[in-house]
């Protein structure tokens, strides 16, 4: 279902999920005023939400990870599965394993805190709705961490766009090449690089490419 606000914006639809009525009254409050985001309903449990979920049509699904009853991993794990369109981004009290682990395996998207800024939560907001990952920038480096940990690929916390940069710089292409193929200003390279960094936890090009050839990720010309 597609939503608009009255200059005609596309809005992305969001379901407030958590177990505490402050916290679903504070979510709802904090994002009201956005000017294309809409909160069409909330739930205090897992049950309620894959229950309202086919009647709301939510793009992105704000996700206690612990709750009473059915989870949040629970509800994550049948939402993904019966629900392509909702996204999960999980919101936590915690930052820790094993809820961060458990709850991106069941296919959430992304990972905030619950006491994350506005602009980290909005811009968290647009990323899943984008089909794309997000996670603050300390827990993107813990997931960094554990996934090179368990000899798992740390590349696949990239989105797609993400992804594409980090192959051509990996195979030595010029900033100006790089904008060119992927249709942004050169300035917007600054962008993608700094999200790339942040997320699989290194420093600089050459470090990126270390990772890359450690991983097998990319052919490097």
């Amino acid at each position: 279902m597609i939503s608009k606000n009255r200059w005609g914006d596309i809005l992305i639809r969001v379901l407030v999920v958590d177990d505490h009525e402050v916290i679903r009254i504070g979510l709802k409050g904090t994002l009201k005023d956005i000017k294309d985001i809409l909160v069409v309903g909330e739930a205090k449990t897992g049950e309620e939400a894959v229950k309202i979920i086919p009647l709301l049509h939510p793009n992105v699904v704000l996700m206690d990870v612990q709750m009473p009853g059915m989870g949040g991993i629970e509800a994550t794990r049948k939402i993904v599965k019966q629900y392509e369109n909702s996204k999960i981004l999980a919101l936590s009290a915690h930052d820790e394993e094993p809820f961060l682990s458990n709850i991106l395996a069941a296919g959430a998207l992304g990972y905030v805190t619950k006491g994350a800024l506005l602009d980290e939560m909005i811009e968290a907001i647009h990323q899943v709705a984008a089909g794309q990952r997000y996670f603050g920038k300390d827990i993107a480096s813990r997931v960094a961490s554990n996934l090179l940990d368990k000899k798992t690929s740390p590349f696949a916390l990239l989105s797609p766009r993400e992804r594409q940069m980090a192959e051509m710089v990996v195979n030595g292409q010029t900033n100006q090449d790089i904008a060119d193929t992927m249709s942004v200003a050169p300035t917007t390279l600054s962008t993608y690089r700094a999200r790339i960094y942040e997320k699989l936890d290194v420093e600089n090009d050459v470090q990126l490419t270390h990772l890359a050839l450690r991983f097998g990720v990319f052919k490097k010309d």
